[in-house]
């Protein structure tokens, strides 16, 4: 993931502020590592509780899908923000995770961007793994 894609992401979290922002990443996906090559903002569509929640819906999904086979890319994850939380999974995201997918979080404190995390399911759904973030080299699958 390039730096300027990590700073569209902090910009579209501290817009939405107080509420939860959303969005995909779209890239390549390799054997030991993924590559974001696309950032799309999307609406959150959770009609109650926006600022703890996100929903994306089933249209929002089958457009990324659709704009990424357009872009020759793939969904690689998404990204949402925790307003004044630490930028960790909560039990709400596990529960309604993927485990092919990873989910970029970001801490917005008082409304400024903070820390950001990313995050894959394990497949039996129990939790969630770091993986690293590199700006540089995109997102890394080790498990830290």
């Amino acid at each position: 993931m390039r730096d300027e894609m990590l700073q569209e992401i902090n910009r579209h979290a501290e817009q939405e502020y107080p509420e939860e922002c959303c969005g995909m990443l779209l890239g390549k996906r390799r054997a030991d590592d993924s590559e974001v090559e696309h950032v799309i903002a999307i609406d959150n569509s959770q009609g109650e509780n926006r600022k703890r929640r996100f929903l994306v819906t089933p249209e929002q999904y089958r457009q990324a899908e659709k704009e990424a086979e357009t872009m020759g890319s793939e969904l690689l994850g998404f990204y949402h923000s925790h307003p004044d939380h630490p930028a960790i999974p909560s039990t709400f995201d596990t529960d309604h995770a993927l485990p092919w997918f990873a989910y970029l979080i970001v801490s917005v404190m008082n409304g400024k961007s903070g820390d950001a995390t990313v995050w894959t399911l394990w497949e039996d759904r129990s939790r969630f793994d770091q993986v690293g973030l590199d700006v540089k080299k995109g997102i890394h699958a080790v498990r830290q």
